[in-house]
């Protein structure tokens, strides 16, 4: 999936500036990837590069699949719905953060998930799991859970493109609350939601052994009594400060203090 997000920014102005070996044009394939391969675009992917990244032939990308490392690649042929990509030399990148942060995400209207899980790719989170809650505005059918599932991974693959990341974080499909906390399989050693009032400071917290684990509520907050299940879960209240920030705020400045204290926003 290579379609563009649907929200843009500049990627040229934050973060580390990619290797001058590399073409800064970068595309996710899901596909085995190496050296030497002439890889086949399907008809969206080739649309992508001819139409919106106004690449010709013999213009020099940079491809990646999730699964390490990037590729240098040259456009062989550009059509209207087929392109081929003669894939060149591998090369080893370091953007990935060291800190595993997994989102729990309160499903919110709109643009706002979408810019949260953009954001939060950007940020280095490992794994976002988008929740329904009992005040909650957004309900989805199966069907549509797996749509927007689709739709969201689309947008982490956009972003990692942008931001440099080799390897997009796993968007789960919806689920609720009360059945995310049962289907857990996953331990962190620091499990946090971010509760208005708390009395614990997001930054007076000592960073995490291996894994973070954050949950946020989406735009009508969480009920009292999943704030009960959260505790029973295991899960600490903490607090980004004396302002109620909305849930699309409270996630992106949330992963950028934990990034900032515990991760590779830090001061060297």
């Amino acid at each position: 999936m290579v379609a563009p997000a649907t929200l843009n920014d500049d990627s040229h102005i934050w973060g580390p500036q990619l290797s001058t070996a590399m073409a800064q044009t970068r595309l996710f394939v899901n596909d085995t990837l190496s050296s030497g391969l002439q890889l086949q675009l399907n008809s969206e992917q080739a649309r992508y590069i001819g139409k919106v990244l106004r690449l010709r032939v013999g213009d020099q990308l940079t491809v990646f699949n999730g699964q390490g490392g990037e590729f240098a690649a040259t456009a062989e042929t550009i059509q209207k719905n087929s392109a081929i990509l003669l894939i060149g030399e591998q090369f080893e990148v370091a953007t990935e953060s060291p800190l595993k942060v997994h989102l729990v995400q309160g499903v919110s209207r709109g643009d706002r998930m979408d810019l949260v899980v953009q954001k939060a790719t950007e940020l280095g989170v490992k794994r976002i799991s988008p929740v329904l809650t009992e005040y909650g505005v957004v309900k989805l059918d199966a069907a549509r859970a797996t749509k927007r599932c689709d739709h969201w991974q689309s947008v982490a693959a956009s972003a990692c493109e942008q931001s440099g990341r080799i390897r997009p974080p796993l968007v789960d499909e919806p689920m609720g609350l009360d059945v995310w906390f049962g289907a857990r399989t996953e331990e962190a050693d620091t499990d946090l939601i971010l509760r208005p009032g708390a009395t614990t400071s997001l930054t007076s917290l000592a960073a995490p052994v291996t894994k973070v684990c954050l949950l946020i509520g989406p735009e009508g907050g969480f009920s009292d009594t999943e704030y009960e299940d959260a505790e029973v879960a295991g899960f600490r209240s903490a607090s980004l400060g004396p302002r109620i920030l909305r849930t699309e705020t409270a996630a992106i400045a949330a992963i950028a203090v934990m990034q900032s204290a515990w991760g590779d926003l830090r001061a060297q």
